[in-house]
């Protein structure tokens, strides 16, 4: 990873952009810290602030854990490289992403996992269930997409789009979970959330009991609950002290 120079990419590249591989960067290692990661598939993906159709992505082959801001990949809306990073990526793992990107203007982030509990309750015909505080959360926002296959063709982004919607929880069945944000910091809060309601779920059911089911009036009220919660910061609440945990046990992420 030596022969990509941190320095020459700070200067060569916008404040905003720094800002913003930092951030994505900081996000590869705590979907990582987390346990999310699935060697090194899946992606997140940020769009590049006051730029027309230019995105973020990793390095393809490395660990998340291994990600820098100066080794984010700057990418088009297709996939093309548009710098001299001597790293390839996958264009195929940018296909769900692009099409997000490309149909939904607020999308700034898509975070995407194969997470064994998310991929767990994706197998479950009634997807996730309101039985957590969690999950509240996300039925007030998930929209769901059946499984086609890997997803390595055009074709499949109009289902994609239209399946999602205006939603900022998505759940691709037999596959994973994924996120929309308006920022890194909120898509990773969602995707928190994501997980932890699929966790708690997986963990209630192998109880063996039966589940107590949460009241559909108290989810159409849970994204004002979730805002004043979070004060109105959304994820930006809890982002830097993820930073500061990121900083003792995977240092190096704003390189």
């Amino acid at each position: 990873m030596s022969d990509w120079d941190s320095t020459q990419v700070r200067a060569a590249v916008s404040p905003e952009e720094w800002q913003t591989r930092v951030d994505l960067a900081a996000c590869y290692r705590a979907v990582a810290m987390m346990g999310w990661d699935d060697l090194v598939f899946t992606h997140i993906t940020a769009k590049i602030p006051g730029v027309e159709n230019q995105f973020l992505i990793n390095p393809y082959g490395l660990m998340f854990e291994e990600m820098t801001a100066s080794l984010m990949v700057k990418i088009d809306l297709q996939g093309n490289k548009l710098d001299d990073n001597p790293h390839p990526i996958n264009p195929a793992g940018f296909v769900i992403h692009s099409a997000i990107h490309a149909a939904r203007e607020d999308a700034k982030c898509v975070l995407h996992v194969h997470s064994l509990n998310g991929v767990a309750v994706s197998a479950q015909k009634n997807g996730v269930l309101p039985i957590s505080q969690q999950s509240i959360f996300v039925l007030a926002g998930l929209a769901y997409h059946d499984y086609e296959g890997v997803a390595l063709v055009d074709a499949e982004k109009p289902r994609l789009v239209a399946d999602l919607g205006t939603k900022n929880y998505f759940m691709l069945r037999n596959h994973g979970l994924l996120t929309v944000g308006p920022t890194i910091a909120d898509a990773f809060q969602l995707m928190y959330t994501f997980e932890a309601a699929c966790t708690i779920q997986v963990r209630a059911q192998a109880g063996g009991a039966e589940l107590m089911p949460i009241s559909q009036a108290i989810i159409d009220g849970a994204l004002e609950q979730a805002r004043q919660v979070t004060k109105g910061l959304g994820g930006r609440l809890a982002w830097p002290g993820l930073l500061r945990r990121l900083d003792r046990k995977f240092p190096g992420y704003n390189q």
